[in-house]
């Protein structure tokens, strides 16, 4: 690869990278996507699973999916859209949970999502854990729901970011997987996998691009790598900006971690339904039973609490689902349950946690992070969408604009 001369050269091959590549290469530009790790998707990866499952230890849902621009493009690869409301939409089981407390906690939810979006958020800006309400015994769940939709708990989370987020409500998932949509999405593109980039030099007329195996020259580069990697200086700049660096460290990537589970017995349960480990502390993790209708438990979490059993590995997430699980339906379920898949995500050296979120007063770092350098040095990924980050679609969105910017500085 040393000595390679592009076009533009896009660092990272996930949702935001192929997405941006194949813009370019529709319009005639000559581009490589420079890939740390040896297959393209990023924070979407796929695995097969029992009885012809995908599992999806990246993201996996289309959120806000009537909405959703990777909808079209899953229908075109002919795969399958499944429009079915998502486990979060219904009641939980009522093991460990019954229907009076579930009553409770919904109208405790909904009464914190609506200081939330009643809060003056003007100035200063607060950490969502300000809408809590003192004392309530639902802090602890609400907590834990933060850490599975932020990656983080409430305290540590921007409420005016938050706020800032775009849903629609509607969640959709794919059923042959959609990390796999995405590896497919960038299929033919021109791509170099197995090359982390560790500096980009951007003072001369044209760019350097180093990696562990060469270098590459190009007019522009898009960089879609996370953004802890741009906070902590794993891929450097020079000239050096300090201030990619500062606004990254303001969206450090929360972690979501899943765990998939073989189920004896699975037609015991229904489709689609789930069960909280614990329902007064934040440190727990929410499972899904019998996702898509396969044979699988999805546990998933978040948070403090993933990143405490990431280091003891997957074997930590197991002995905690199966005592969680236990005390949900009774000590032989843990009989029933086997250990299948996961990736843990903090201990990925190319993404170092799941998606952004925005720290206390810092939701403004989204813009800064996106910001173009020159004409020649252009941003895109998740943690620079205002209001899609954390998204697959987020990251797509974000792709194309910045390939956008590379055509018009191309025209000027």
């Amino acid at each position: 690869m040393s000595g390679t001369e592009v076009d533009v050269a896009i660092v990272g091959a996930g949702a935001a990278g192929v997405a941006a590549g194949r813009r370019l290469a529709a319009a005639g530009l000559k581009i490589l996507l420079v890939e740390a790790r040896d297959r393209l998707g990023g924070r979407g990866y796929t695995v097969a699973g029992p009885a012809g499952s995908a599992l999806d230890l990246g993201c996996g849902w289309l959120h806000s999916g009537d909405l959703n621009p990777w909808v079209p493009i899953v229908e075109r690869q002919g795969r399958t859209v499944d429009r079915s409301p998502p486990p979060w939409a219904k009641p939980a089981l009522e093991a460990g949970f019954p229907a009076e407390e579930q009553a409770d906690w919904r109208a405790a939810n909904e009464s914190f999502s609506a200081r939330l979006a009643s809060a003056d958020l003007s100035d200063p800006d607060r950490p969502v854990s300000d809408m809590l309400e003192p004392g309530s015994r639902w802090n602890g769940m609400l907590g834990a729901i933060s850490s599975y939709v932020s990656g983080a708990e409430p305290e540590r989370v921007s409420a005016r970011d938050l706020r800032n987020y775009a849903d629609s409500g509607v969640n959709w998932r794919v059923r042959e997987g959609f990390g796999a949509v995405i590896a497919t999405h960038g299929a033919g593109l021109p791509v170099a996998l197995g090359r982390p980039a560790r500096r980009i030099d951007h003072s001369g007329r044209r760019l350097r691009i180093e990696t562990d195996h060469g270098t590459v020259e190009a007019g522009q580069a898009i960089v879609t790598v996370p953004s802890a990697l741009i906070a902590a200086e794993a891929i450097s700049f020079f000239p050096a900006l300090p201030e990619k660096v500062e606004a990254a460290q303001g969206l450090p990537l929360g972690l979501a971690d899943k765990l998939y589970l073989a189920l004896d017995g699975a037609e015991a349960f229904p489709a689609d339904s789930r069960v909280f480990g614990r329902t007064d502390r934040t440190a727990t993790a929410s499972y899904q039973l019998r996702p898509l209708g396969a044979p699988l438990v999805e546990a998933y979490f978040g948070g403090a609490c993933a990143a405490a059993l990431e280091r003891g590995g997957v074997a930590a997430f197991a002995a905690f689902a199966r005592e969680e699980l236990a005390g949900v339906f009774g000590a032989d379920f843990t009989k029933r349950v086997t250990p299948l898949a996961m990736h843990l995500w903090a201990a990925d050296p190319f993404s170092r946690g799941a998606y952004s979120y925005a720290v206390p007063g810092r939701a403004a770092d989204r813009e800064v992070l996106a910001a173009p350098i020159d004409g020649k040095l252009f941003f895109a990924g998740e943690a620079t969408s205002v209001h899609d980050y954390s998204t697959a679609h987020g990251a797509l969105s974000t792709g194309l604009r910045a390939a956008e910017e590379v055509l018009a500085a191309r025209r000027r």
